[in-house]
């Protein structure tokens, strides 16, 4: 394992580069870092440890990056051991984008370099970086997933016209059948409407304890928007990430006839509608699968997809883990998580998505 002394890299131009283990008086500096480092991410936020050790119950392992005593780096990692799924150590689970925020190549390297080494220590199977662009060409890639941003632009009825028109036909149809929406003080409804859908598609729900945790660590920055139809009732609802001057939907759930409303559209709209409010500059729609409906809706909006490099260094040999609801070998379970009774897939969709990240 990584002790937290430094392990130096020396660098003739500049000062020597020191990477060690995170400390806890770090927490207030590695988060002031994030906020400034243009390679730093939601994901990033020193907030997501604690919930990853005590929600999800796995060791962190994050790694401080220094020169003349400054924080010039930062990698947040997390190790995942499991006998179904096997031993990792990722940054980040459950994270869209990780990687090292760095500012440069020669700190991100280091912190590569880091985590290599603390990936044999710990003999782990493999170590994944989330990267949003390519940083180790000789690790083995993963190939599945795209993101999805945007400008917001800065008049809402320009961000309307942005939109393709036959999607913004559907926008505006929503918007004709009396939807509403609203923000909710907790993640009660939004919950509902999580869980029936993941059930609807055969993947185990994450516990509502995790979503009340997000609220609770990241206050305003995570945000509960819900829809209701014109009788009041939840129809669709999006848990969302606020990060410098972006928004990210993130966690979504709709009822069955969300559709026949296009609730699903008005929820999007109407997120982007208020962040064009508040000043905000970019959509981030989060990362979507390659030949998935949610794939094929966000490029309906216009939204351009960028690839995801998710690259990893295979210590033992073997394929890069596909643990996602496309590997056909999950075909059979999936199917017979659909049949379970919703209590029940309550009940234990938490212990197992774990593992999942």
């Amino acid at each position: 394992m990584m002790k937290a002394e430094a392990i130096a890299v020396v660098d003739a131009a500049q000062a020597p580069l020191a990477v060690r283990a995170f400390r806890n008086e770090d927490a207030a500096r590695w988060e002031a870092y994030v906020e400034r480092a243009p390679e730093a991410t939601f994901f990033h936020r020193i907030g997501w440890r604690e919930i990853i050790e005590q929600e999800f119950h796995h060791r962190t392992h994050y790694l401080v990056a220094e020169r003349d005593g400054d924080i010039v780096g930062v990698l947040p990692l997390a190790e995942i051991k499991s006998r179904l799924f096997g031993h990792g150590l990722a940054s980040l689970p459950f994270a869209a984008y990780g990687g090292p925020a760095a500012d440069d190549t020669d700190v991100a390297r280091g912190l590569v370099d880091a985590a290599e080494t603390l990936g044999r220590d710990l003999g782990v199977d493999h170590v994944e970086l989330r990267n949003r662009s390519k940083l180790c060409p000789d690790w083995a890639q993963k190939n599945l997933y795209v993101t999805y941003r945007k400008e917001i632009l800065p008049d809402v009825e320009a961000n309307m016209l942005a939109i393709p028109r036959k999607q913004r036909a559907m926008v505006r149809k929503a918007i004709g059948r009396g939807l509403a929406s609203e923000i909710d003080a907790d993640t009660s409804r939004f919950f509902a409407l999580f869980a029936d859908n993941v059930h609807r598609h055969g993947t185990p729900p994450f516990s509502r304890r995790y979503f009340e945790r997000l609220r609770s660590t990241f206050g305003d920055d995570c945000e509960v928007l819900t829809v209701l139809n014109p009788e009041g009732k939840p129809v669709s609802s999006v848990l969302s990430f606020y990060f410098r001057d972006e928004v990210m939907p993130y966690y979504a759930g709709d009822s069955v006839e969300a559709r026949e409303l296009a609730a699903n559209d008005f929820k999007y709209w109407d997120l982007m509608r208020r962040a064009c409010e508040r000043g905000l500059r970019v959509f981030d729609y989060g990362r979507s699968k390659r030949g998935t409906g949610t794939f094929d809706f966000k490029k309906n909006w216009g939204f351009e997809a960028t690839p995801l490099t998710y690259e990893f260094k295979l210590f033992k040999g073997g394929d890069v883990p596909q643990h996602n609801p496309l590997n056909p070998k999950y075909r059979a379970m999936i199917a017979v998580w659909r049949r379970l009774p919703r209590p029940v897939v309550n009940a234990i969709g938490p212990r197992v998505v774990r593992f999942l990240g």
